[in-house]
């Protein structure tokens, strides 16, 4: 903890606007008795118009980071964190200024950007596909000459497995190429320059591991088993269930690897996701953020006497003892109820069947009514989460089967209006 002369411990989070961690986040300070100032991101345009000074553009880092530090400063704060991804370079540059526990701001630009993250854990002898970057205009015929099939087509930056394709052939891959340069050019804006990651697809079982670091030393929190098989040609996660069914000999050898790339890349305090693939061949990692689990998920996880995940990142931010981190509670899950076609949401019905499924703890539909929705690739949210705990996972996962298979999903068509042409 820092050396202010108050007594209650003071956090700032950078946060969006839309966030689904925030109250996770807001909650924990409540029951911690800690402060938490929350600076939101924002257009400059937007911050000056409404005379925000608890906002700045994630974007702009140059603009920001200053802002940032100058805030934490004003307001005495004992710790620095990015609840998103997007804020996770400026709450680097931001710690490391203020003297606070932190990842390197190259290890939080690794844990975002695909391709060095790539370029970082090759350079460390970790396992990793094939991999090359591709600028927007190049032959996709051309490049699958030198392209191990099947492989996988991924943005730089976006999350959530947006712009995420696989193929299987060289028509394929041209498809899927084009495809995920329009989603990277879509997010980049005009004028940003895109470029598009191919590597290896990598076969095996999926996982996500959920963990904390402290000086280097990972402790491993939760690893999630993904029953859903990821074979593509789109990756869109649904259930996790937690304790892993994995043998222990596969669940070290998914830690083992997790350690590897976190210190490859330079990840040595705070929280971290891995997303890594289990095969004959080992652990791979597919990708590893600074930041704890997305959505609304964490809230199925409880340490210890009860704590939540996001309390035990409080306390480890503001040097508060952690009184336990072994996770407690039995089997649990959550299902990330996805998008089942392009449209506008009507409704959700029959939540209270759904509900009724024993076992099942809650249901949250986060999706607004009548407005526009979208699967991946494309998409880049949920319908909302189902949320179960059972006495084994396999009772957990079928819980959120039959939960997920009573609700029923209106969507109606997008009608696009036009103009009739005008007589000459």
């Amino acid at each position: 903890m820092s050396s202010s002369a108050h007594e209650t411990p003071r956090v700032m989070l950078l946060m969006s606007p839309k966030t689904y961690r925030a109250g996770a986040f807001m909650a924990a300070a409540e029951t911690l008795g800690i402060e938490v100032i929350s600076v939101v991101d924002m257009p400059e345009a937007l911050r000056s118009y409404w005379h925000q000074d608890l906002a700045v553009s994630f974007a702009n880092i140059e603009q920001a980071f200053p802002d940032v530090v100058r805030l934490a400063r004003d307001k005495d704060v004992d710790a620095l964190l990015s609840v998103d991804d997007a804020a996770t370079e400026l709450a680097a540059l931001g710690a490391r200024e203020l003297g606070f526990a932190h990842n390197s701001p190259q290890a939080a630009v690794a844990a975002r950007d695909k391709l060095v993250m790539r370029d970082m854990l090759s350079s460390a002898n970790v396992k990793c596909p094939w991999y090359a970057v591709f600028p927007a205009d190049a032959d996709p015929f051309q490049i699958a000459e030198d392209v191990p099939f099947p492989c996988v087509i991924k943005p730089l930056r976006l999350s959530g497995s947006r712009g995420v394709i696989r193929a299987d052939n060289p028509d394929e891959l041209a498809a899927a190429f084009a495809r995920t340069v329009s989603i990277a050019e879509d997010d980049a804006g005009e004028g940003g320059a895109v470029e598009v990651l191919i590597e290896e697809y990598i076969p095996g079982v999926e996982v996500a591991l959920e963990g904390l670091i402290t000086d280097g030393e990972l402790h491993v929190l939760a690893l999630f088993d993904k029953p859903d098989p990821l074979v593509g040609p789109f990756f869109e996660e649904t259930i996790y269930v937690t304790p892993s069914r994995l043998s222990p000999d596969e669940q070290a050898l998914i830690r083992s690897e997790t350690v590897a790339a976190a210190a490859a890349l330079g990840l040595r305090h705070g929280p971290i996701h891995a997303e890594l693939r289990i095969n004959e061949a080992g652990a791979w990692l597919v990708e590893i953020a600074g930041r704890s689990i997305g959505g609304l998920c964490s809230t199925i996880l409880s340490f210890g006497a009860g704590m939540s995940l996001e309390e035990i990142i409080l306390r480890h931010a503001v040097g508060m003892t952690i009184p336990s981190m072994d996770r407690v509670g039995g089997a649990v899950g959550v299902m990330m109820i996805p998008i089942p076609r392009k449209g506008v949401l009507r409704a959700v019905d029959d939540i209270d069947a759904a509900s009724a499924v024993p076992g099942v703890t809650g249901i949250e539909i986060t999706a607004p009514l009548n407005y526009p929705i979208e699967p991946l690739p494309e998409g880049a949210s949920y319908l909302g989460f189902i949320f179960a705990k059972g006495d084994s996972p396999e009772t957990v996962e079928a819980t959120l089967r039959e939960a997920h298979e009573r609700l029923r999903i209106q969507i109606d068509a997008i009608v696009s209006m036009s103009l009739p042409a005008a007589r000459s």
